[in-house]
This record gives structure tokens, C-alpha cells and sequence, in this order.
């Protein structure tokens, strides 16, 4: 369940975890560098994304990505604002797209790592905005959209040789 804290009426922050079969390694290794990937392991949810900047994966890299919640197609245009290959650790900015119409600022972490015992692999992804007006939703409905790729993409890597 998404665990919700708020600083200020507007700032926000929304952190879920979910567990996964495939390796921490494997999960990142998608996420950085083959997110193409990722709409072919979840196509209802994730339609694609393009490099605009760098290089998947790269620190700096601008990513536009292609996705759908309750039926309506978005887009989301990112910059990579950290990148931990070890730790297995990637930041987002968003700077562009629909998200930019209902928040001041957003920023996306997904970090992987191994379960501590058996197989498998905690993906964590933690949400920090800022909300233009008391109108605007918190935006679980990505979070969600988030924790289901994950999920995806873990089934997906299961199958891979």
C-alpha cells in the first residue's frame, strides 16, 4: 500500500514497494538501459518512450514516455537527474508533458534491490511534488501505473534466457 506523507498542503510524497521474482540487476539493467523494453512487458499500461538527449541510462538523458491511465493516453517527458548502477538507483525530473498541467515540480525514484532472503528483488519508487492547487490529486493513479510495470516487467524477466 503507498505510504503517503505531506510537508505542506501542497508538497507531497507517496513511496510503495513491491516485491518481484527477477534480480534487482535485471529489473535496473531494463529500466536504464532498454525501456523499450517496458512496453512490450506492459502494453496496457506503457505505449513506449523516445530519447530526446544522451543516452538511455546516462545521467542528463531526456526521455519522453508514452503511457496510459484510466483509459487516456499521457505523455511524460524526463530528465535522468541520478544514476547509481550499483545501488541500482535512478532519479527522474519531470519536466514536460501532462503531469506538468497539475504539478509545480516532480520527481520519481525507483530503486532495486535483492530480497534478503530468496529469490527475487524489492523494487521501491518514491514520489516528491508539488501540487499547483489543493484541486490537483495526489498522484497514486502513477504510482500504481508504476507498481504494475514493475510487476510486469519482473514476469517478463523471468522468461528471458
Amino acid at each position: 500500500m503507498a505510504q503517503a506523507t505531506r510537508q505542506s498542503s501542497l508538497e507531497g510524497e507517496l513511496k510503495e514497494d513491491v516485491e518481484i521474482k527477477a534480480s534487482a540487476k535485471k529489473y535496473y539493467q531494463m529500466l536504464a538501459g532498454r525501456p523499450n523494453d517496458i512496453a512490450k512487458s506492459t502494453p496496457d499500461n506503457v505505449k513506449g518512450c523516445t530519447l530526446r538527449q544522451g543516452e538511455f541510462g546516462k545521467l542528463g538523458s531526456v526521455i519522453v514516455w508514452n503511457y496510459v491511465i484510466d483509459g487516456e493516453p499521457k505523455v511524460m517527458k524526463q530528465r535522468i537527474m541520478a544514476v547509481d548502477h550499483e545501488k541500482n538507483l535512478l532519479v527522474f525530473k519531470v519536466i514536460d508533458g501532462d503531469m506538468m498541467k497539475d504539478f509545480k515540480s516532480f520527481f520519481i525514484s525507483i530503486h532495486a534491490t535483492p530480497k534478503l532472503r530468496g529469490p527475487g528483488s524489492v523494487v521501491s519508487c518514491h514520489f516528491k511534488y508539488e501540487r499547483i492547487d489543493e484541486k490537483v490529486a495526489h498522484p497514486e493513479k502513477l504510482l500504481a501505473l508504476i507498481i504494475k510495470a514493475s510487476r510486469d516487467m519482473g514476469e517478463m524477466l523471468l522468461s528471458e534466457v
